[in-house]
């Protein structure tokens, strides 16, 4: 699976994790992404998003309407 949400962009962040002797090594900061299913009543069909929990939370305020447009302005498929 990806790691990239399709509504907010979020992907992983990089940086380094330091041990108790303060060494530094490289880690990976990833999103937290999920697969969620909506059906989408324009289309009259459902749709699989990948997105992040905090886009999850956006859906869920401004509808799966306004956040299908958003996706598409950003030049996502849907």
């Amino acid at each position: 699976m990806s790691t990239h949400c399709q509504l907010t962009g979020a992907e992983p962040g990089f940086g380094n994790k330091i041990s108790h002797s303060h060494r530094r090594t490289s880690r990976r900061f990833d999103p937290n992404i999920q697969r969620k299913r909506y059906w989408l009543p324009s289309e009259g069909r459902h749709i699989r998003l990948t997105l992040s929990a905090r886009a999850i939370k956006t859906v869920d305020t401004i509808g799966i309407e306004a956040a299908v447009a958003r996706i598409r302005t950003r030049g996502g498929k849907v």
